[in-house]
C-alpha cells in the first residue's frame, strides 16, 4: 500500500487527533499538555523519544534496517498564538487568549502521521528518521533551542536531509502545495525604541519635551528610509505594529515607545538595517533635544531552500499527487521561520500547503487572524507527504 494510500486510511484519526490539539493551545516553549498528547500519540511506534530539559520539546528516533544509513529529520511545530479565536468550529479553543491560529496543530498531527506510516514500514528504510515536535517557533526560537539540545544528532550522527511543510489558511488553494528554491522566507528582526522625553501640562508644550511627535517622525522617517536607503529588487519591510505613550488627552508624557520588526533577505540588507535605522532614532531625538534608547535584536534568519532538495520535495509532489497539486511560488514571502535555523546547518527544503476552508483562498482569513480556518483534510496528505520524502531521500543517497 502506497503511503498516500495508507494516510487516507488513518485520515480520521488524524483529524481527531488535530482537533484534540485545536481544544488546548499552548504559548511558548513550555507546552506540557500538547507535549502529553504527543507521547501518546508515538508510544506505541517503537520510537527511541527524548523530551527537552528546558521546553517542552519531543524528540522521536525511528531506527531502520540500514545500519550507518541516511538520516532524514521531519519537523513539526506544535505552539499557538496568544489569538482569542473568533470560531463556531464545536472543537474551539478551550484556553482563552490562546488559538492554534497558524496551523500548528495540523503541523504537530501530520508528523505524528508520518511517523505511524514510517514505523510500520521500519524494515524498509535503509536509514533513520528524527521526529521533530517543537514548540515556541512563534518567536520563541524553539528551533534553536532544540539544536541546542542536540536534536540534529540524536540518532547519533549528523542529519542529512531536513523537511517540513506549513498549512495556510488563505493565499493557496485547497490541497496544493507551493515553494521555491533558494529564498522562501525572509529575516526577522526586532526594533525596539523608547524616546525619553519631560513631560507636563498639554497647554504648555514649551515647557516639556514632548516624545509623542518626535516618536512619531521616527515612523514616519523609518518608512522613508526603507524606500529612500534601500534596493527595490532586495526587499526590505519595516512594521511598526507597537506604539504607545500617554494617560490623558491633556498630559504631554515623560515618554513614548514602540515596537516594529524588520524582514530582510540578504546579510548585506539586513546589517544595514540594524545600522542605519537605530543611528536614524537617535539622530532625529537629538535633533529635537531628546534621547532615544534603542535596541535591535536579530531574530530568525531568512528560510532558505536548498535548490536541489527543493526540486526533490516539488517532483515528489507531482509524482504522488499529480501536476495539478503543486504550484510554484512566484515570489518570497516576508513571513519568517525559525526551520531556517535547521536550513543553516543541513540541506533540505520547507513547502507550503494550502488548507483554507474557504472556496475562495484569496478571500480568507490568514494565518494568525482570530477567523482563521485550517481544513484538516489536508493532513493525511501532509503525513503521506513527509513519509514519501523520507523514505526516497534515504534511496536516494
Amino acid at each position: 500500500m502506497s503511503f498516500k494510500a495508507a494516510a487516507g486510511a488513518i485520515a480520521p484519526e488524524l483529524q481527531q487527533l488535530r482537533r484534540t490539539l485545536h481544544r488546548i493551545p499552548e504559548i511558548g516553549l513550555l507546552l506540557p499538555r500538547t507535549q502529553a498528547v504527543v507521547l501518546e500519540a508515538i508510544k506505541d511506534l517503537g520510537l527511541e523519544v527524548t523530551t527537552g530539559q528546558n521546553l517542552s520539546s519531543v524528540t522521536a528516533v525511528l531506527r531502520g534496517n540500514g545500519s550507518g544509513g541516511p538520516v532524514v529529520l521531519l519537523r513539526g511545530d506544535m505552539d499557538a498564538l496568544p489569538v482569542v479565536e473568533e470560531s463556531d468550529e464545536e472543537y474551539v479553543s478551550e484556553h482563552l487568549g490562546a488559538m492554534h491560529a497558524c496551523g500548528h496543530d495540523l503541523h504537530t498531527a501530520g508528523l505524528v502521521g508520518a511517523a505511524r506510516l514510517l514505523s510500520a514500514r521500519r524494515d524498509e528504510l535503509s536509514g533513520d528518521v528524527v521526529f521533530m515536535f517543537q514548540p515556541g517557533e512563534e518567536g520563541h526560537d524553539g528551533a534553536a533551542h532544540m539544536i541546542e539540545e542536540g536534536v540534529l544528532e540524536a540518532a547519533g550522527r549528523p542529519v542529512d536531509a531536513a523537511y517540513g511543510l506549513h498549512v495556510m489558511s488563505a493565499m493557496l488553494p485547497t490541497g496544493v502545495f507551493s515553494g521555491r528554491p533558494d529564498r522562501l522566507m525572509a529575516a526577522s528582526d526586532g526594533l525596539f525604541v523608547q524616546v525619553e522625553g519631560a513631560g507636563g501640562h498639554g497647554s504648555r508644550p514649551m515647557e516639556t519635551l514632548d516624545p509623542i511627535p518626535v516618536a512619531a517622525q521616527m515612523v514616519t522617517a523609518l518608512q522613508n528610509l526603507v524606500t529612500r536607503r534601500f534596493d527595490v529588487f532586495d526587499p526590505v519591510v519595516l512594521t511598526v505594529g507597537s506604539f504607545h505613550s500617554g494617560t490623558r488627552r491633556n498630559v504631554i508624557p515623560d515618554d513614548a515607545t514602540f515596537e516594529a520588526t524588520v524582514r530582510t533577505f540578504s546579510a548585506q540588507a539586513r546589517d544595514r538595517m540594524a545600522e542605519l535605522a537605530p543611528k536614524l532614532c537617535r539622530d532625529i531625538a537629538s535633533a529635537n533635544g531628546l534621547v532615544a534608547n534603542v535596541q535591535y535584536e536579530r531574530e530568525y534568519p531568512a528560510t532558505i531552500n536548498n535548490p536541489n532538495e527543493y526540486a526533490f520535495v516539488a517532483d515528489t509532489v507531482r509524482d504522488i499527487f499529480g501536476e495539478k497539486r503543486y504550484e510554484p511560488l512566484a515570489h518570497p514571502i516576508m513571513g519568517s521561520e525559525d526551520f531556517s535555523r535547521v536550513l543553516n546547518r543541513v540541506p533540505g527544503a520547507y513547502i507550503f500547503l494550502g488548507a483554507s476552508k474557504s472556496e475562495d483562498a484569496s478571500l480568507a482569513p490568514a494565518n494568525h487572524s482570530p477567523r482563521a480556518a485550517f481544513d484538516d483534510a489536508v493532513v493525511a496528505d501532509g503525513a503521506a507527504l513527509l513519509a514519501e520524502l523520507a523514505v526516497r531521500r534515504m534511496n536516494r543517497s
